[in-house]
């Protein structure tokens, strides 16, 4: 098991608390949900998973506050069933017109509001990681000799090029991050304010679907997921920016 490093950072970031309802705010430090998702707007496939080791933090915890027009309503999620119904059967040769477009508009009904946020600043962050199989293989990948090591060297190459098929944002769409490849941390880079002991209490460790990633269906070809999920937590401790999330993620609680 290859033991993966990269350097995330980004001028602002947001990894919002969840107890927080219309204004953000967000944590100290990422979750490692959310570094998850950052990884996989470089990678992914149903056949693997990212696991976070370790985050370093290097550069000092500063907060500031933002005010964003936002929108009250969300997309109507039987519309949204609905375009998808008629992308499959256009797909399918069945339609030659897809009719429904769900969107918000605005400037109609006082959609927009202004919206306060707490996020955080110049931001840098080492991510230790590694890759494990989920068994969700496909036959090409079950002939391969090892494809977890295929996985690995698919995402380094992708990282080295810069590239990526989603934007990695940290947190937020609108906060986008730069991510580097690298061979190991230069912990003398830890800011002086990061060092010692702090406690982050409580934070969100992942949101976890119940359904594993398996078609609740048992077919792969019209497959079928559930949108169960359930709120995993943990309580890490950073100790001189480093924090060992393998270590305190035996802790986690639903």
């Amino acid at each position: 098991m290859r033991k993966i490093k990269v350097i995330v950072s980004g001028e602002r970031a947001c990894f919002t608390r969840p107890e927080m309802k219309a204004e953000r705010v967000s944590y100290d430090v990422p979750t490692p949900g959310a570094l998850e998702g950052l990884l996989k707007s470089l990678y992914w496939k149903p056949a693997m998973r990212y696991v976070i080791d370790r985050i370093i933090v290097f550069n000092p915890i500063q907060f500031e506050t933002v005010r964003r027009n936002e929108v009250k309503s969300k997309v109507k999620l039987s519309k949204v069933k609905s375009q998808m119904k008629e992308a499959q059967e256009w797909k399918e040769g069945k339609i030659t017109l897809i009719q429904s477009n769900p969107r918000i508009y605005t400037s109609e009904g006082g959609e927009r509001t202004q919206r306060s946020s707490m996020i955080l600043r110049h931001v840098r962050y080492g991510i230790e990681f590694h890759i494990e199989l989920t068994g969700l293989k496909s036959e090409r990948e079950m002939k391969e000799c090892d494809p977890q090591i295929k996985h690995e060297e698919e995402f380094m190459r992708r990282c080295r090029k810069g590239q990526y098929f989603r934007q990695p944002c940290l947190g937020c769409s609108e906060f986008p991050a730069c991510i580097k490849l690298v061979d190991e941390f230069s912990l003398n880079e830890i800011a002086s304010s990061n060092m010692g002991v702090h406690d982050l209490g409580f934070m969100l460790y992942k949101v976890r679907f119940k359904d594993h990633g398996y078609p609740i269906n048992n077919d792969w070809e019209k497959n079928i997921y559930s949108d169960e999920a359930e709120s995993l937590f943990y309580r890490p401790v950073m100790e001189n920016g480093v924090i060992d999330v393998a270590k305190y993620k035996e802790m986690m609680k639903c």
